[in-house]
Order: C-alpha cells, then structure tokens, then sequence
C-alpha cells in the first residue's frame, strides 16, 4: 500500500514564512491499497489539496476520523469531492452514547461555523460508528481502538496482503506512567502497532516540554520512540509536530531521535510518500 501525507502540524499556526519543508496544514494522510481503493485518515486542512487530485472518475472513498477536534475536521467544508453527486463517501469515527457522528458533524458544518450544510455538499454520504471488530473496505482490513488523548478517540491499523500502517496522530500512551514504557498489554495503541511496517506517530514536544503539557493527549519524541520500539515497527514517520517548531529544529531533533534505533526514523512532511510491504 501507498501512503501520502497532506498535512502534519499540530494547528493552524506557522512558525513564519520561511517555513515550507513541513508545511502548515493539519491532519491529513492518504492511504491507497494495491487494488486502487482510497482510504483518507483524518480531514484536517490538508484535505482540500488531496481532494484536488481525486480523478473524476472515483465513485467511492473511504474517511476515517480518529476524532473530532477540529483541526481534524476542519477541511471538510474545503474537500471538493464531497460536491460530487455521483461520489460515494463513507464517513467513519468514534462512537458516542449520546449523538451519531452525522450529528456531531452537522454542529461544525452548519452556521453560524460554517455557511453550508453537511446535508447540502451533494455527495452520497454514509455515516459509521468505528466497530469493535475488524472490518473491511475493499482490499483493506482496517482495525481501530480507543486510544489515549481526550475525548473519543480511536487508532488505526491498516492491512493489506500481510503489510500494516498504524496511525496515531493524537497519542500519549505515556499518561499516568512514570516508567514509560510499561508492559506492552498495558500500553495504549500498542495492539494497533505491534509489528507494523508503518507507525505515524504524535512527537509533539522535546522532552523538556513533555511535564508542562501531561494530560494534553500528546507525546515526546522520546515516548514515541519508545512506544515504537517496543511496537517493534519497521519505520516510524513522526507526526503532529509543534507548531511553533521551525523546519531546522525538527531537522536537529530527528538528526538525534535517528541515533541508535533499530528502525527507520523520518520526519513527517507534507509531500511524503513512504510505502508499506
């Protein structure tokens, strides 16, 4: 399977013009299986240049939300297939015990936040709750879980013909844990990446910013490499940097997460494109 990321920051904020490396937008990442089946995680800013490249001729794809703060929603009033009568579009998140996830949907794409309706964008929108069990989306076996951050949240794990991307762009496993890490069973997400060629991971905060910001839903660079470790994963993308980080201090800092790890280390960035197999 192909990945893409279109977005990566953590907000909207830019750390100034000279900024382009690692781009502005937030949470976006395109998945496509070997049979051509679209899978679109998260539909933060970067969505709307995603949506851009979709050929005319696509009649379905698949977005799955891990949860609904708005820089993970924030693109969809911008996501020109959603304008497509003949489109397909499956729209999967959290549960909730209260409102269904078109509800919770419709407060942010209706005014006075928004001056169109969800109801009104013209595509053939199918609503889902993540299920408890696996389940499938063309060539693709797609598993998801709660997972540490506040709020209903899930993470993912994609499979295809034995290959598996895990994304858990808002994550801190290290909650509650001053021994970070803990035995993997105890350890959240850790059934979502166990063994994946593919970990996009929240590295957020140095270290030293990690005790200023406990119970934010977000990891240092140093928790996310050792929940990648103990994951035993192939690659780990980083992801849901600072956005007040300049593109040469995540140069510095992924220079030195790189040292010594027993699996590949790439920074997120707009633009990227790694492949699981």
């Amino acid at each position: 399977m192909k990945i893409r990321l279109w977005g990566v920051r953590g907000s909207l904020a830019s750390p100034g013009p000279a900024t382009v490396r690692y781009g502005g937008n937030t949470a976006c990442v395109e998945v496509r299986g070997d049979d051509g089946t679209l899978l679109i995680l998260d539909a933060g800013t970067g969505i709307r240049e995603l949506g851009e490249t979709i050929p005319h001729d696509t009649r379905r794809l698949d977005l799955l939300l891990t949860h609904l703060h708005m820089d993970h929603i924030q693109g969809l009033g911008f996501f020109e297939p959603f304008h497509r009568p003949e489109m397909q579009v499956h729209i999967w998140g959290p549960p909730s015990t209260t409102l269904d996830l078109r509800t919770r949907l419709t407060r942010y794409l209706s005014p006075p936040l928004f001056p169109v309706r969800l109801r009104d964008m013209g595509a053939q929108m199918s609503f889902h709750d993540v299920p408890a069990d696996p389940f499938s989306v063309g060539s693709f076996e797609i598993r998801g879980a709660l997972v540490t951050h506040p709020g209903a949240t899930v993470g993912y794990r994609i499979t295809e013909n034995g290959s598996a991307v895990a994304y858990l762009p808002d994550h801190e496993p290290a909650l509650g844990s001053p021994d970070f890490p803990v035995a993997p069973a105890w350890t959240s997400g850790y059934d979502l990446a166990a063994g994946a060629d593919v970990l996009i991971h929240d590295s957020q905060y140095t270290e030293a910013e990690y005790p200023d910001h406990v119970g934010w839903g977000h990891s240092s660079i140093p928790q996310a490499l050792a929940f990648a470790r103990i994951a035993r994963v192939e690659q780990l993308v980083t992801f849901h940097h600072d956005p007040d980080r300049t593109d040469d201090e995540i140069d510095r800092l992924l220079a030195e997460a790189r040292d010594g790890q027993p699996f590949d280390v790439v920074a997120g960035a707009e633009g990227l494109e790694t492949v699981a197999d």
